[in-house]
C-alpha cells in the first residue's frame, strides 16, 4: 500500500476534489511542481493551469482539473487548494476556450478594441490554460 495524502481542491463556490493521493502536480508560481506524501510544508501561489491528482491505490485515471489561479497550501499529510476558479477538466468546453482564445488575441493586437489589454492578457492565459488542459486529457492525463 503507497504511502498516502489528503488533497482538497476548493473554489468559492465548491469543493471539486477532496480524497487520498499518492501524487500531484501544480502550476505554482514559480513553475510546475510535484508533491509527494510527507513534503516539506510550503505556501504558494498558482498560475493558471493544470492541477493533475494521481488518487491513491487506484488503477483509475489521474484526476485533472484546471484552476484559474490561487493559492496552494502542502502540510505533510494534507495539500489544500484555493483555486479562484476550478473546473474538472472533463468538463471544460473547448469550443469556448478556442472562441476566447481568438478574442483575446485579437484584442491584443487590436488595441482599439473596447477590451483592456490587462484583461486580454489575462483571458488569453486562463484560454490557453484550459486548452493545455484539454489537450492533456485528450492524451490520456500525462
Amino acid at each position: 500500500m503507497a504511502m498516502s495524502m489528503r488533497v482538497d481542491v476548493v473554489s468559492a463556490e465548491e469543493l471539486i476534489y477532496s480524497g487520498l493521493a499518492e501524487f500531484i502536480s501544480a502550476p505554482a508560481d514559480k513553475g510546475e511542481i510535484g508533491i509527494l506524501p510527507r513534503h516539506a510544508p510550503l505556501l504558494t501561489r498558482i498560475r493558471p493551469g493544470a492541477i493533475r491528482i494521481k488518487i491513491a491505490n487506484s488503477n483509475e485515471d489521474d484526476v485533472i482539473l484546471f484552476v484559474s489561479g490561487g493559492m496552494l497550501e502542502v502540510q505533510p499529510d494534507v495539500v489544500t487548494v484555493l483555486a479562484d476558479t476550478a473546473i474538472r477538466g472533463a468538463d471544460i468546453d473547448e469550443a469556448k476556450a478556442l472562441e476566447a482564445k481568438r478574442r483575446a488575441e485579437d484584442a491584443l493586437k487590436n488595441h482599439s478594441s473596447s477590451m483592456d489589454f490587462a484583461m486580454a492578457q489575462a483571458e488569453l492565459m486562463d484560454a490557453v490554460a484550459k486548452l493545455a488542459v484539454v489537450s492533456k486529457l485528450k492524451r490520456g492525463g500525462h
